[in-house]
């Protein structure tokens, strides 16, 4: 089955016009524009594919936490923006993507910056092709910059026809 760019997949294919030293600037930009709250919390949009999306947070003075490290929900919204960018790049135009569940748990301490990368599987995006309404469990990984994974996370994002809603 041969692929059609989404929405947001061709936003970012746009990119390839601007210089390579550009292109971060121009894409969070893009991505902002999508969730302006990304913007405020200073992530760093890394890598976006339909495969995987992997998001930084620098730990700065404005996501801290009483005790210096980032934040508890500076942590939610990284990880909860890289599993919703992923299911951003796979959603058909028609539909939106909805965030469902999540589920966090504080496993160890966090030092200095954080990454998170989320993946789709090609059976769920498959899934996100074939039907206009569904949900999946988005798996994300959490990771600072000691390689410790100081938060286990569990995401499901569902996606619903963008039309009016039906009574």
């Amino acid at each position: 089955m041969e692929h059609t760019p989404n929405r947001l997949e061709r936003q970012l294919e746009r990119l390839s016009e601007v210089p390579a030293f550009a292109r971060p600037w121009f894409r969070s930009v893009v991505l902002r524009r999508a969730v302006p709250f990304t913007g405020t919390a200073g992530l760093d949009f890394l890598q976006m594919t339909r495969h995987q999306v992997e998001i930084g947070i620098k730990n700065g003075k404005k996501v801290q936490n009483h005790i210096g490290g980032v934040h508890a929900s500076a942590m939610n919204l990284l990880a909860e923006t890289a599993t919703g960018m992923v299911v951003g790049m796979n959603v058909r135009d028609d539909c939106i993507p909805l965030a469902k569940e999540l589920k966090m748990a504080f496993k160890k301490r966090a030092t200095g910056s954080l990454r998170a990368v989320a993946t789709l599987s090609d059976e769920q995006r498959a899934a996100m092709q074939a039907t206009d309404k569904g949900e999946v469990n988005v798996a994300v990984t959490v990771t600072d910059e000691a390689g410790v994974n100081p938060v286990e996370c569990e995401f499901v994002w569902a996606w619903i026809p963008s039309g009016p809603r039906k009574t």
